[in-house]
């Protein structure tokens, strides 16, 4: 009777032990699943229509966007000007003629708004106190929206498609460097202490030294970046060519996320600001992404999109052929 008990307490202690074992089991795998299979919510997508603007601009035709000082500025090709917008009364207070065909990009800095000009080409220089020229730089312009930057002292502008950098001192309206970049150079922005410009011939964005004047990385991004941003603790790149946007880590150069973000239009442009990541194309009027998950989160849908600016707690956009909207990034947020 003692063996046939030991026996039975034996068994009851492998059967205890079997079903604990069995229980555990499935709990580790249900973990590992839901880690491993856990689906990327779709973006919220809307009827561009349905923003409400904070105000509406009747600009038209051929038009590009910047934030210089305490003004929003936007250019008119077809009328050789550019026009000064208020943020605190939301008024365009001035329309300056600047010359023949302003050919989009356009950078603000020490005191004056710098435009690029395409007939003739050059770069034309207005005071931001009087809203006149005070003087236009003869240079040769690459095409493109976002040619011109300013940074280190200095007014930067890629002047022809071969990825010719030029460096302006702004003390003598005079090039005192150029800086050869790849070819297909299309786009320039400022920040982290660089000069970064993206080429959507090799796929590459560069880094350029402001103090050096030297390439110091080249990296690979997306297929035909066409757009670069500096903000909200990275680098972006929109890539037409396969409907992505790259984040580069500025401390390591190195791509961290590829976001796919198609269908993407055409001659998209990006930015960054507000706690999020824009973009905005003919067709694709504007996409949000969230730069704490790197995810698109939203998706706005029908005609417009275009040029785009971030600046006095705003969203400045391109949204017609004969409208540019300031938009409120909390209630772009909160449309669904």
């Amino acid at each position: 009777m003692r063996i046939v008990s030991k026996r039975l307490r034996l068994s009851g202690f492998l059967g205890f032990s079997l079903v604990v074992a069995l229980g555990a089991a499935p709990a580790g795998m249900r973990a590992q699943s839901s880690d491993d299979k856990k689906p990327v919510p779709p973006p919220a997508t809307a009827p561009f229509a349905q923003l409400k603007p904070d105000a509406t601009f009747a600009l038209s035709g051929e038009r590009n966007v910047a934030v210089a000082d305490d003004a929003v500025w936007v250019t008119t090709r077809g009328a050789g000007t550019v026009s000064r917008i208020d943020p605190k009364t939301n008024g365009v207070v001035q329309s300056v003629g600047v010359g023949k065909q302003p050919c989009g990009s356009l950078t603000g800095g020490f005191g004056s708004l710098w435009v690029a000009l395409c007939e003739p080409a050059g770069l034309a220089r207005v005071d931001l106190k009087t809203n006149a020229v005070v003087a236009t730089i003869a240079t040769s312009v690459g095409l493109g929206m976002r040619l011109a930057a300013n940074g280190v002292g200095s007014i930067w502008l890629l002047t022809d498609s071969k990825g010719t950098l030029a460096r302006f001192d702004p003390a003598t309206n005079k090039a005192v460097a150029e800086i050869y970049l790849p070819a297909g150079s299309n786009a320039l922005a400022f920040g982290q202490g660089a000069l970064w410009s993206t080429s959507g011939s090799d796929d590459t964005l560069t880094r350029i030294d402001p103090y050096t004047n030297l390439i110091v990385e080249t990296i690979k991004v997306g297929r035909m970046p066409r757009s670069v941003a500096v903000g909200e603790g990275a680098i972006w790149t929109v890539n037409q060519g396969d409907a992505t946007v790259s984040r580069v880590d500025p401390k390591t150069n190195k791509v961290v996320e590829t976001i796919k973000v198609g269908p993407l239009g055409a001659g998209a442009e990006i930015a960054a600001g507000e706690s999020s990541v824009w973009v905005s194309g003919s067709g694709t009027p504007l996409l949000r992404i969230d730069p704490r998950t790197n995810r698109l989160v939203q998706r706005f849908t029908g005609e417009g999109g275009g040029a785009l600016a971030i600046g006095h707690g705003a969203l400045w956009i391109v949204a017609s052929p004969t409208a540019v909207w300031r938009l409120d990034p909390r209630r772009v947020e909160a449309t669904r």
